[in-house]
């Protein structure tokens, strides 16, 4: 301590710098942080100049001219109609094809979801249950044919905001170019799911990879997209639908019809031509379309009289009539199976924790025979009606393989290896009493297509799910 009790300067930390010493180093760190300064800044007037420059650049000629666009029923009001729509059959897209992704049964591992690197994307929040029995058919009935019925209204909501996607520049803000990148996934990513759904339930299996795999990750850049939209013009949306009254424009004649006024979204045209069509009329359009989608598409999964109307559903699956007349996805033939797999020389593997049992078909159908009435539901969104089938119960082959309480069983095919030649079944799966392997359907052989000699048949279990042409059957704790 220094006289009065100051302190002296010195310290266990060592001693002072002397003041000039002090002053240099601050006005280092000053010029540094000048320097810092001056450069955003600079960076930032580059920025603004290269914007600038690119702004005064004249639009190309045709679309990006805003000119081109003179629809007068384009505008904030008639896009948030569509918009509304879409907001809510979008979600119920994404949550019945989560539900179509979670009836796999994903955490039983690899056999049952190929879906490379999903990380964070595959999250798995249940079991799959087996009751209602129809639960699949419900689910991606609904998933198959809503995205089919929204089709038109998609289509509408893209012609409305056309021009939006022509703009120029292309890009005047950070803040602009987000919002632009968003527009381009949302707008991207819709119509790849819409076209690659349709594709697949139209059995056109032309992707470069496996439909399930480019599905599933389209449907997540999707729903990332759209979520971003709906943060960034809900509120913009509901203050378009609240600006003119629903009721009032499907009573405006043609002769009535006018542009909406300007907005500060460039969807109302500046110089807009004459009405050839009211608003009454485009919605009509469009629900109409709708509608006619809805006719010819939902009696693949209603079944009854419907299922005739259903002009697109896949064609040629059904094989005839009689016991198996009902409708297949792939024959035989196509994936490879021929009479020689399950000839006389066939026979049922059962493998559990003992020596491994074998059985003959005929030894199969001397056990004691369960029956089920139970449909047939795909991915492609047909099904079948109930089908009454008849077998062996999987919980009693469990305890014929020494594990009656199984945890689950690994079913394989004499299918040649690809995917879905062999599945895993849970334990509420297995031990459902009307989960068989089935000998008969409809009071007769199971034919070839239908997977003779057995097949699997599981109460709500996707189509795929439900293997063919079983050979083995592996129980596990």
């Amino acid at each position: 301590m220094g006289r009065g009790g100051r302190p002296d300067g010195r310290g266990s930390g060592g001693s002072r710098r002397p003041a000039g010493e002090q002053g240099r180093v601050r006005g280092r760190v000053g010029r540094a942080g000048a320097a810092v300064v001056a450069g955003v800044g600079s960076g930032a007037a580059r920025v603004r100049a290269l914007a600038g420059r690119v702004v005064r650049v004249p639009a190309p000629p045709g679309a990006f001219r805003p000119g081109f666009w003179r629809s007068p029923l384009r505008g904030p009001w008639l896009t948030s109609v569509f918009g509304l729509v879409l907001l809510i059959g979008i979600p119920v897209l994404f949550v019945t094809g989560m539900l179509s992704y979670a009836s796999y049964n994903p955490g039983l591992g690899r056999i049952n979801d190929q879906t490379p690197d999903k990380g964070l994307l595959g999250f798995y929040l249940f079991h799959w249950p087996t009751h209602p029995y129809w639960l699949y058919r419900l689910t991606q009935g609904v998933h198959v044919t809503l995205g089919v019925v929204l089709v038109p209204v998609l289509l509408a909501k893209l012609w409305s905001v056309i021009p939006k996607l022509f703009e120029w520049p292309p890009v005047r803000t950070v803040a602009h170019g987000l919002e632009r990148l968003s527009l381009l996934l949302l707008v991207g990513g819709a119509i790849f799911e819409f076209a690659t759904g349709i594709l697949n339930i139209q059995l056109y299996y032309v992707f470069p990879g496996s439909f399930y795999t480019l599905h599933f990750y389209g449907a997540w850049v999707f729903i990332a997209a759209f979520l971003l939209h709906v943060g960034l013009r809900l509120g913009r949306m509901t203050r378009a639908l609240r600006s003119r009254s629903l009721t009032a424009e499907l009573r405006t004649d043609l002769a009535h019809t006018r542009p909406e006024p300007p907005d500060p979204d460039g969807l109302v045209p500046p110089a807009p031509a004459p009405p050839t069509m009211t608003r009454r009329g485009a919605l009509a359009m469009v629900g109409g379309g709708s509608l006619l989608l809805l006719v010819v598409t939902a009696g693949q999964s209603i079944g009854g009289w419907l299922r005739y109307t259903a002009l697109l559903a896949p064609h040629n699956r059904t094989p005839g009539s009689g016991p198996n007349g009902f409708q297949i996805n792939k024959t035989a033939a196509s994936v490879g199976v021929t009479p020689a797999h399950v000839g006389p020389g066939w026979r049922l593997k059962i493998h559990g924790p003992g020596a491994t049992r074998v059985f003959t078909r005929a030894q199969l159908l001397a056990l004691p025979q369960h029956t089920a009435a139970l449909p047939i539901a795909c991915v492609e969104g047909w099904s079948t009606t109930d089908q009454h089938w008849s077998g062996l119960r999987l919980t009693d082959l469990a305890a014929m393989a020494g594990i009656p309480g199984a945890a689950s069983v690994l079913v394989e095919s004499v299918q040649p290896p690809g995917p879905y030649t062999s599945v895993l079944l849970r334990h509420n799966q297995i031990h459902d009493p009307r989960s068989l392997l089935a000998l008969h359907v409809n009071g007769a052989d199971l034919s070839l297509d239908h997977g003779f000699p057995a097949r699997i048949i599981v109460p709500a279990n996707p189509g795929v799910n439900n293997t063919k042409w079983v050979h083995r059957l592996t129980f596990r704790t």
